[in-house]
């Protein structure tokens, strides 16, 4: 997608992202999870919290996400603030697939993640761009290519 004649979208500093990540974090917890959540029904992508298993510390660890559904799957994308590199919350389901998804007034879902690839991910990255018209000027600036992560229910959960 080219960016002429709408000029280079502009990213606030790092520091000021990781700065409102953290602000939204703690509103969170001040909240018991219900201040800033919303579904994706309301704006055409949501909110959710999705805990998944430390790579290196086999703990626990939480993080805040915009989401999209694909009919029983919830599609994320791992662009780590537009920074460079992979966030952590990818690698550590690259690890281990296995994780919780919590969204706004439901019961947490227990899923399993992958990488999209093919037909599948020009389709769901196309579903983004739709709700975010700028996203592929966003993802031009990063060298990293940013993962399509699809969260499928795991077998048997309900």
């Amino acid at each position: 997608m080219s960016t002429a004649g709408t000029g280079s979208p502009k990213i606030p500093p790092p520091w000021f992202v990781h700065t409102a990540w953290r602000a939204h974090r703690a509103l969170y917890r001040l909240s018991g999870g219900r201040f800033l959540w919303t579904t994706s029904n309301k704006r055409g992508w949501g909110a959710l919290r999705l805990t998944t298993i430390g790579r290196k510390s086999g703990q626990e660890r939480s993080v805040i996400l915009g989401y999209l559904e694909d009919g029983p799957d919830l599609v994320i994308l791992a662009m780590n603030g537009w920074d460079e590199g992979h966030p952590s919350w990818w690698l550590n389901l690259e690890a281990h697939p296995d994780a919780v998804a919590q969204l706004s007034g439901q019961r947490p879902r227990l899923v399993r993640a992958h990488a999209a690839d093919g037909e599948q991910h020009d389709r769901l990255w196309q579903s983004w761009v739709a709700v975010d018209p700028q996203l592929e000027a966003f993802a031009a600036r990063r060298a990293t290519e940013t993962p399509v992560v699809v969260l499928e229910p795991r077998e048997g959960a309900a």
